[in-house]
């Protein structure tokens, strides 16, 4: 059942355009001053990015808004996830606007008020949405500053702005705040965005540390989940589900569950639901369906999949290429050829999908865990047959997303059934389904011919990617021959695939940097010396510089015995670098990382803290994918269906992790995916170092290790 109508992000054609009516958002927050503006440059380069193709309004389409209060309202379109910029946003609107940190409130991703936004996804918030929103505020400032001189009789050049209070220069005690300078009154200017924004000497809020300001609701648990809400009236639904992506249902007989009291069923088409007041009681009428299917499977499992990628009939296209490979070959002194392998990934939130849908008059309103509200809404609409000004999505906090949650099956699900019952609608997944309808990691081979001279110098690179996607594939090391091919196509999985936090690059960071690491103890150099030498990136050669220091690298040729690794990479615009410390048990195969340095230069950090936390998230659910998750299946079979035969990381895992950020006054970039790139490829070598076998495929399971270890004894 590989329906992909749930995940097109496309608007159908004619289908207009919902434009907010700013009459909404003064109903909502009253009088004050309302600031218009528009980002149309941003958000139309992150569409196409997206392959989106909803057209923009026309008009102003995003806004902020001083209360009489003080209060200052900015709406986005992006999401919170637990990555941080419900609180990153605010330090930089605050600090733009000469506003108190407190004094700013994010209306995030509810489709009604915020302006279009393409997806939270791929490190973008901060370092491409972050520059427009600056510049929109620089201009409110100028606005409020104009204002607030006219106010107090003076120019705005005599005036200042300080903790959302306007006054003159050389008289402070002559002053006007925001709130007072709105106070009865109803103001509407409309800007075009011009880069007019402050200096990083000028920063005051922007640079230091903040805990997330949804910490504590979350950690007493207060905060709201889509599963959380609850409205008079509400079903749950249990929807029937088919046993493989191979098959497709045929027939089903609900008379069985209808005889159970309180029990309703819903049908459309080929969606069967079993609805009920309680969870439970749903659950067990569900089981009373009978159902029939038919089968198509595609003849692949987990064993075989990677020769079936390998024959799999595929379009090949160079992605960069220099030099000349037959020249690189005939250069080289010594030639390395290797195949790695990884395996199929589930995004594994802690949160599974979930949707709540309702009829507000003749609108559908959908709560959802969705990493795309305006995608979903976009996807109901289709469905419904609707215009998207009768739908509205509004995302609460996520669970977790990683790439998952841009997808919104759950939500549909939910839309359909509060539009053919009339009633609120909870579509709440199990865990089995998360797993069953995941767009998991695509599984993937890289095969990777490289060579070196007499110089200890690489001469050659030949990398050929099949189906990992090119995101990280780049070669980043001074090779005068060398060429990347990335190979795709359509139908090769048996299922669903998509991103996983940092798509691609996960993979090819533990080709490439396993690969490195080979060639460094074959000619018998040190491997960060080996890399240094063959680096002209100096951003890379930055981190990799800290990252020893932090560490306490000492050289040495591999394998040391010490269960050292190394590897570095470039994700979402910033630089990255990892030294891990393991110990192997070579009796088990089970491998325990003792400790794991990293070191990133992603621009100038707006929250050192919230970023720190998500580096020690990616190394901590880096190693996950490097040492036990892989999905099992037989063709569209999924047999991974929980957490008792899908192993994440455990708290007893976590190592010692030591964190560094290169202060940089440069435009930030990227920090929610970079610190996760390396993990296979550091694990994969600090294990090579230990005992001096070589991992080619991901995860290095107890099994896999024990095999490499016997191929070296």
């Amino acid at each position: 059942m590989k329906d992909n109508k749930y995940y097109r992000d496309e608007v159908p054609e004619n289908n207009p355009t919902f434009e907010v009516d700013r009459r909404d958002f003064v109903k909502l927050l009253g009088g004050g001053l309302f600031i218009y503006f528009q980002l149309g440059s941003f958000l139309t380069g992150v569409a196409a990015e997206a392959a989106q193709q909803r057209s923009l309004p026309k008009d102003y389409n995003a806004f902020i808004h001083i209360s009489e209060d003080g209060t200052v309202t900015c709406l986005v379109g992006k999401i919170e996830m637990g990555q941080g910029i419900i609180t990153s946003f605010p330090q930089m609107v605050a600090d733009e606007l000469d506003a108190p940190l407190e004094s700013i409130k994010m209306i995030m991703g509810d489709t009604e008020l915020c302006p279009y936004d393409a997806g939270t996804w791929g490190s973008l918030s901060t370092r491409q949405l972050g520059p427009s929103l600056l510049a929109a505020v620089a201009e409110a400032r100028g606005v409020l500053l104009s204002l607030g001189a006219e106010n107090l009789g003076a120019t705005p050049e005599e005036c200042s702005i300080e903790n959302g209070v306007i006054f003159i220069k050389n008289n402070k005690n002559k002053k006007v705040s925001f709130g007072q300078l709105t106070k009865g009154k109803k103001i509407e200017k409309y800007l075009d965005v011009k880069p007019k924004i402050k200096d990083f000497s000028e920063f005051k809020i922007r640079g230091k540390s903040f805990r997330h300001a949804d910490g504590v609701i979350k950690v007493k648990g207060e905060a709201m989940y889509s599963g959380d809400f609850k409205m008079p009236g509400m079903l749950y639904a249990k929807i029937l589900r088919p046993p493989s992506h191979g098959a497709t249902l045929v027939k089903a007989d609900t008379s069985e569950a209808e005889k159970m009291e309180g029990i309703s069923i819903a049908r459309d088409k080929e969606l069967v639901a079993v609805l009920h007041r309680d969870i439970e009681k749903a659950e067990a009428a569900l089981a009373k369906v009978k159902a029939e299917y038919k089968f198509d499977e595609m003849k692949v499992d987990d064993q075989t999949v990677f020769k079936h990628m390998l024959e799999f009939p595929s379009d090949a296209k160079v992605v960069k290429s220099s030099g000349d490979i037959a020249t690189g070959k005939s250069a080289s002194d010594q030639i390395f050829e290797s195949e790695f392998h990884n395996s199929y990934v589930a995004h594994a939130a802690m949160e599974t999908h979930t949707a709540l849908g309702f009829m507000e008059g003749d609108k559908v309103v959908v709560r959802a865990s969705t990493q795309t509200p305006f995608g979903t809404q976009d996807g109901i609409a289709r469905e419904l047959g609707l215009g998207l000004d009768k739908v509205r999505v509004i995302p609460p906090f996520l669970g977790g997303g990683f790439g998952g949650k841009t997808m919104f099956r759950q939500a549909i699900e939910a839309a359909r059934l509060t539009k053919i019952t009339g009633k609120p609608i909870m579509v709440l997944w199990t865990r089995k389904e998360a797993f069953f309808y995941d767009n998991f990691r695509p599984a993937a081979v890289i095969k990777i011919t490289s060579g070196t001279d007499k110089s200890g110098k690489i001469s050659l690179w030949d990398y050929h990617e099949y189906f990992a996607g090119a995101r990280g594939s780049d070669t980043i090391y001074d090779v005068p021959n060398a060429k990347t091919t990335s190979y795709s196509a359509k139908d090769v999985h048996p299922f669903l695939t998509g991103a996983w936090r940092a798509p691609g690059n996960n993979t090819n960071t533990f080709a490439r940097e396993s690969q490195i690491e080979m060639m460094a103890a074959k000619i018998g150099t040190d491997p960060l010396d080996f890399r240094l030498k063959n680096l002209k990136d100096e951003r890379m050669i930055g981190v990799l510089k800290a990252v020893a220091e932090l560490f306490g690298w000492s050289p040495a040729k591999s394998p040391s015995g010490r269960g050292y690794g190394i590897a570095c990479g470039f994700d979402a615009g910033s630089y990255v670098a990892h030294i891990a410390e393991v110990k192997v048990d070579q009796t088990t195969g089970k491998i325990q990382v003792v400790r794991v340095a990293c070191a990133q230069d992603m621009g100038y950090c707006i929250n050192p803290e919230g970023s720190i936390i998500q580096m020690e998230g990616c190394i901590t659910m880096g190693m996950g994918y490097a040492l036990t998750e892989e999905v099992k299946f037989t063709g569209g079979d999924i047999h991974t269906a929980n957490f008792g035969t899908y192993q994440l990381p455990q708290f007893s895992w976590v190592p010692k992790i030591q964190t560094k950020i290169l202060e940089k006054n440069e435009a930030p970039q990227g920090g929610g995916e970079p610190a996760i790139i390396c993990m296979g490829g550091v694990l994969a070598n600090a294990v090579f170092d230990a005992c001096g076998a070589r991992l080619y495929q991901l995860p290095m399971t107890p099994e896999r290790v024990l095999g490499a270890i016997a191929k070296v004894k």
